[in-house]
Order: structure tokens, then sequence, then C-alpha cells
């Protein structure tokens, strides 16, 4: 009886770890193709804010507004929306999230992360309400880390660095704007949404949106 009550019990923690892994998992559908991100618990400010929106289908037929190969690609705005119309579809975007920030969360390529408002006016580096990026980055090399490190507060451990040497990202932002998940498929699309020609204020030439997020 004690087995098959340990049995039971094992089995119900199993499922429940699967159902809520698969619950922080999301499809971006953008016109150039999918990608999957999955968010991390331990950002749980961030995490339940993308979910509010996603719920809220605030991204629906928004465009990345700002793209910059070898960095990142932004998007979020609901002014971007094609039938914008000046409201916020009943949404308070009138707000901010807190930095989280982990330090075993960084800008590797393919972080997901919250883009804000500079310093000089956000001192405590809090996230927008609903834009946000996903690295894309570059490669560097162990001198160009060591010189992050002697410019700023960041302190990379042996894997973040190894990271940033083999597959890249943008280890400058790191402690400074919140990374709350990363993409785990359809890295390819980021590369082709960066590889898009941009104009003024790194603003795309052709459109590139996202249709929806599902999720999975």
């Amino acid at each position: 009886m004690r087995f098959f009550l340990f049995t039971f019990i094992y089995f119900l923690f199993i499922m429940t770890s699967c159902q809520s892994s698969a619950q922080s998992t999301y499809t971006i559908e953008t016109n150039l193709g999918k990608i999957q991100v999955k968010l991390y618990d331990q950002t749980p400010l961030h995490k339940e804010n993308f979910e509010k929106l996603v719920d809220a289908k605030l991204y629906d037929n928004v465009l990345f507004h700002r793209i910059i190969q070898g960095f990142m690609i932004q998007t979020g705005d609901p002014a971007t929306k094609p039938d914008f119309d000046g409201s916020t579809s009943g949404i308070d975007l009138n707000y901010t999230v807190p930095a989280e920030f982990v330090p075993e969360y960084y800008h590797k390529k393919g972080a997901l992360a919250a883009a804000r408002i500079g310093d000089h006016v956000n001192p405590e580096k809090r996230s927008s309400s609903s834009q946000f990026y996903i690295v894309q980055g570059r490669k560097f090399d162990n001198e160009e880390l060591y010189d992050i490190e002697a410019q700023s507060d960041i302190k990379f451990s042996e894997s973040q660095r190894e990271v940033y040497k083999a597959i890249g990202g943008t280890p400058f932002l790191d402690q400074n704007y919140t990374v709350f998940g990363e993409v785990v498929k359809g890295i390819e699309v980021v590369d082709a949404i960066a590889a898009v020609p941009t104009g003024a204020r790194d603003f795309p030439e052709v459109e590139v949106r996202i249709l929806r997020i599902v999720k999975d």
C-alpha cells in the first residue's frame, strides 16, 4: 500500500512539473517564421506580465520596430499595430515592471529580455510594460570580455565566458536589463529578422510583424 501511495504521489509530481513547464513555453508567430521561447520561473513579475499581455492579445500584429544586426530585434510597442487608434485596448500600459536580475540569466544569443528607458530617468532599471527584445549578438573573445568587466560591475562566470565566446550575445547588457526567458527553437528566424534592411532609427524597411503569440 505504501509503495502504491509513493508511486502515485511521484506520478502526480511528474505530471505537475510537466504541466508547469508546458505553461511557460510560448510560440511567437511572425511573418518570417516561428520562434519558441520559454519563460523563467525565477523572474515571476516579468513572466506574469508577459503572460497577461499575451492573453489580452496585445502583441497581435505589432511590428519589430527596432532591428540591429549583430545586436538584437525589438518589438512589443502597441502603437505599431496597423489599426492602432491611440488607445491601449483596455490595458493600462502606464506602468513599469521592477527589475529582476538573476545572475545565471544573461544576454547570450537567444535571450529574451525586457526593454526599458535609460538610467538617467530610470535609475532603478525598471522594465517597460510591453516592449521586449531577443538577443542576436555576436561572439566575444577573452580580451573583450575582460574589458567589459573592467568598465563595469559585471563579473562573468567561466560558463558564461565560454558561451559568449562560442555562440555570442550582448554581454555588456548583463545586470542592466532583465532577462526573463530564452529561445528554445527558431533561432534561425531571429537571424532572418536581424538581417532585414533598416533605415533611420533602426526601423525596418520591410515589415516584420508578430502575427500572434500562443501558449504551447
